[in-house]
């Protein structure tokens, strides 16, 4: 039962922390889903100029302009087969910030010979982002973001990597206190940090073979 996580990172996999394998091993042969809830210590933006837009990915779900401490969210990881016949992976995560609901919608396919995985952003999948996965010595995931695709019907392209917003993200699983933990840094070269989470949920794992209506993408995107 190979998840496209798997199937990506090869024999790397089998080196993640057995609760992080679990976690990441969602998948149609593995036939079931990952439901997280938790809590966000720290959610921080940049500097002022940052604000419009963080402000224009909100309205895409792409990114979430607010910023708190202690701030309620979960996360919602389904399987199911895309109209392109890619096997997919939801990332939808939501916040509750000062009586508001923000959400942060992601979908990870298969995609190419090689298997990698690409993240489709927002609710119309308008970013593509090529993703690199490496486990640390820890037994950690270490999640890092590369070369982004603009899609909108015929347009298309390639963000010069100076103007674009370079995500890292690390999970890790706290054996003493039972939880999993996230952070995510996203800066750029030039304009320096943009955005930024860490914190901390626990999961529960449900017998699923496609995702809800509700945490699929509006419009998909064949190009990748």
């Amino acid at each position: 039962m190979t998840s496209i996580f798997e199937a990506a990172m090869g024999d790397d996999f089998a080196r993640l922390h057995p609760m992080l394998q679990r976690r990441f091993g969602v998948g149609l042969e593995a036939g079931y889903a990952c439901t997280g809830r938790g809590t966000m210590h720290r959610i921080r933006r940049g500097p002022w100029w940052t604000v419009p837009f963080l402000q224009l990915g909100r309205m895409r779900n792409i990114l979430v302009p607010d910023t708190g401490t202690d701030v309620p969210f979960t996360i919602e990881n389904y399987p199911y087969r895309d109209p392109y016949g890619r096997e997919a992976v939801t990332f939808v995560r939501e916040y509750r910030l000062r009586g508001r609901t923000r959400r942060f919608d992601a979908t990870m396919v298969a995609a190419g010979a090689d298997g990698r995985v690409l993240d489709y952003l927002g609710t119309h999948q308008h970013l593509a982002v090529d993703l690199d996965l490496r486990v640390e010595a820890d037994g950690s995931l270490l999640l890092t973001s590369h070369a982004q695709r603009f899609y909108e019907r015929a347009v298309g392209f390639r963000f010069p990597m100076a103007f674009s917003g370079r995500a890292v993200l690390r999970e890790s699983y706290d054996d003493a206190a039972g939880v999993f933990r996230i952070d995510l840094v996203v800066s750029n070269p030039v304009f320096g940090f943009l955005f930024g989470y860490d914190g901390e949920f626990t999961c529960d794992f449900v017998e699923a073979h496609d995702a809800p209506d509700r945490l699929k993408p509006a419009r998909y995107e064949r190009r990748e």
